[in-house]
């Protein structure tokens, strides 16, 4: 009897729970409410994690070399040591996601450009930013830190004036690490000039193929090997593709400066590999860090396949961005900390590359909200309670229109760009390259709010799209730990002298704005093609302004011609029959009924200039003295590089009324060097305006 009861005890428990389990299925499908790509997901990192340890740090030797291993079951980084090099990371199977074939120190590593001394514009210098000590800062169930040190007068070969802290960082369950580096020169090393800052990945060429920048800019890309074996054009970046080991490629235009990004839009690139399909991304989560604020473009990802996180460097500005570090100067940054995030799905799903960048993204944003980290344990990185806050309101203010826009909706400086960075003059923040800069876009009504501020002394900047010129606030900013300070209502007063007579352009500090011309077909890279908004990004756009105007300069009609088709969007030079290039003059026509007394004003805006110099003239064409003149101008190189835009210059010219008369008028302006194809300017906008009105 009891063996009965005892059966039947068990049968009616196994069956209650089962229907227990089967009452749960249903209520988990009918309640589910995530995505398809986040439940997909979910279930890999949920794979991920049930074989996730507490991180965990080994020293070993292999054919005489040293190395440190770091292993959270997740992700196995191996570094150099002293060296602090990473020489392998394996991920989902993949022993090695670097390319195996490079030499050790050629596969993930930190590296700069530097000269000796501060006199000339020159670095000349490479240097690897080796250590040559290693040092566990911190190591518990969470996480591990680790350092590769380097003095700047130890015995070593190297003399780079300047010490060198190289950390990284695992934390238990993240598919990934951190990394980050400390430069400090110290007051009584030598004087030094530093021009490029970065960190390198090159990952297996076998199995990476398919890079991604952007929503818009993702693609399968050519092999080293093909830009080996393809064509050079004007410069060694571009390459025509004549073999490639993918024939679809045939025929197109590599360069790695068309997948260069303004720091505004930077924040996260990488690379995804077949079979497995695995992303390695590069995630920017701050970019306080950088350099010359939100306008500055830089290198993402290219050809290797590489990826890079550039924090200095002097593209699309020029050598008057290098740092200048004088001998008994004091200097210290940290660049970072920047995530190398990993993530993986089954090479099965039909939009896995789809499904990858779409959480690597999601990542991205959540590296945005934990900055700055919590867990970096360096007394030179300010934790969040060690900063502070600035908070106000920017208004624009026209006396010839009140308050730009009198409807509420728009009353404040819709959508500017503020930020704080080292003491200067209006716009300074363009050239500022040794401290910390922190920039945000304003509401509609002008509002912003900056947070998570290092203490300092700073200015406040802004530009506001659609409006002309740099706003600087008069005071001196001191940023103290934990205090939130709310300015006063800020006033930009944007140059202005009279009425507008005409305009060109939109005040934006870009030329996207004027004609982009189509590329020739055998010179073009077809990820653009249909893609209006990166068509400036295509090779050879300098010659075709030849092109379309072979024997004479464009010619623009104030009234009748339209910015959008008839400007050039480069003022560039003239290809001649003999292969030289000669200097180019454009017009404006423009009609005025009479001639007022008084200064005119010409509101000029360039968006860029490379070794150019400008000469504005009213009327007369070959008059020896014109009415304004730059001298050299810009090596921002943004013409051969694909950009749309480089520093930011802005010029008030007064225009005497006996320069003018009534009727046809003509403005000529001048590219006055012909310094071959790439040197010229980019335009953002021009105005002239009526002599000043009394109130």
């Amino acid at each position: 009897m009891e063996k009965v009861t005892w059966k039947r005890l068990c049968a009616w428990l196994l069956g209650f729970s089962s229907l227990a389990l089967l009452l749960f299925l249903l209520l988990s499908s009918c309640f589910e409410t995530t995505s398809p790509v986040r439940r997909i997901l979910t279930g890999i990192r949920g794979r991920e994690l049930r074989s996730s340890s507490s991180p965990r740090i080994r020293h070993v030797t292999h054919r005489h070399h040293k190395a440190v291993i770091m292993d959270n079951g997740l992700v196995e980084i191996t570094f150099s040591n002293p060296g602090g090099d990473v020489i392998g990371i394996k991920y989902n199977g993949i022993n090695n996601l670097l390319e195996i074939h490079n030499k050790r120190n050629n596969r993930g590593y930190w590296d700069i450009e530097w000269g000796e001394g501060t006199q000339s514009n020159t670095a000349n210098n490479y240097n690897r930013l080796q250590g040559t000590k290693f040092e566990i800062i911190k190591a518990d169930d969470n996480i591990i830190e680790i350092s590769f040190t380097k003095k700047w007068n130890d015995s070593s070969d190297d003399q780079f004036p300047v010490n060198v802290d190289k950390r990284y960082i695992m934390l238990r369950d993240y598919p990934g690490f951190y990394t980050y580096g400390i430069l400090d020169h110290p007051k009584e090393a030598p004087a030094a000039q530093i021009s490029v800052v970065r960190a390198v990945f090159k990952l297996q060429g076998n199995k990476f193929h398919y890079m991604a920048i952007s929503d818009d800019r993702q693609r399968t890309m050519p092999s080293a090997r093909d830009r080996t074996k393809g064509k050079k054009l004007a410069y060694p970046e571009a390459v025509l593709l004549t073999n490639p080991s993918n024939p679809e490629l045939k025929g197109e235009v590599d360069d790695k400066y068309q997948y260069s990004s303004d720091h505004k839009d930077i924040r996260v690139h990488g690379w995804i590999s077949s079979n497995p399909t695995v992303g390695f991304w590069i995630i920017t989560p701050s970019h306080e860090f950088l350099t010359t604020g939100p306008m500055k473009q830089e290198l993402t990802s290219h050809v290797g396949p590489t990826s890079l996180s550039v924090f200095l460097s002097c593209h699309y500005v020029g050598r008057d961005l290098m740092v200048k570090l004088e001998k008994g100067e004091q200097w210290k940054k940290v660049f970072g900390p920047i995530p190398i995030f990993l993530n993986s799905v089954s090479s099965n799903h039909h939009s896995a590359r789809s499904i990858l960048w779409e959480n690597a993204k999601q990542q991205a944003q959540e590296e945005v909200t934990k900055w700055p980290y919590n867990f970096v344990h360096s007394k030179d990185f300010p934790t969040s309670q060690q900063r502070g806050a600035v908070s106000g309101q920017l208004f624009i203010y026209d006396r010839y229109f009140g308050f730009r826009y009198m409807n509420k909706s728009n009353f404040g400086a819709k959508s500017a760009y503020v930020g704080l960075a080292a003491p200067g003059e209006a716009g300074s923040w363009q050239w500022e390259n040794k401290g910390y800069q922190f920039w945000v876009q304003a509401d509609s009504n002008g509002k912003f709010s900056i947070k998570d501020i290092r203490p300092g002394k700073y200015n406040l900047y802004a530009w506001v799209p659609g409006v002309v010129g740099d706003y600087v606030y008069d005071k001196t900013i001191t940023v103290e730990p934990g205090i939130k300070i709310e300015l006063d209502n800020l006033i930009y007063k944007p140059p202005r002298s009279g009425p507008i007579i005409w305009e060109i352009g939109i005040p934006d500090r870009t030329a996207a704005e004027f004609y982009v011309p189509d590329p020739l077909s055998n010179v073009t890279n077809r990820l653009f093609t249909n893609k209006p908004h990166h068509k400036f990004r295509q090779y050879g756009l300098w010659d075709r302004y030849t092109d379309l105007y072979p024997k004479e300069d464009l010619i623009y009609t104030v009234g009748v011609s339209d910015y959008r088709r008839d400007w050039f969007f480069a003022h560039v030079n003239r290809k001649s029959e003999n292969g030289t290039y000669q200097q180019t003059t454009w017009q404006v026509k423009f009609q005025l009924e009479n001639v007022m007394p008084g200064n005119y004003t010409l509101q000029l805006a360039l968006a860029s200039a490379s070794t150019t110099a400008l000469q504005v003239r009213f009327n007369e064409r070959d008059s020896y003295r014109p009415v304004f003149a730059t001298h050299l101008l810009g090596r921002d190189n943004s013409i051969a590089r694909h950009g749309i835009h480089g520093s930011y210059w802005f010029y008030s010219i007064n225009v005497p009324d006996s320069r003018l008369r009534s009727g046809q008028n003509t403005l000529y302006l001048t590219q006055s060097r012909s310094l071959g194809p790439f040197g010229g300017l980019l335009y953002d906008y021009l105005r002239l305006e009526a002599p000043a009105q009394t109130e």
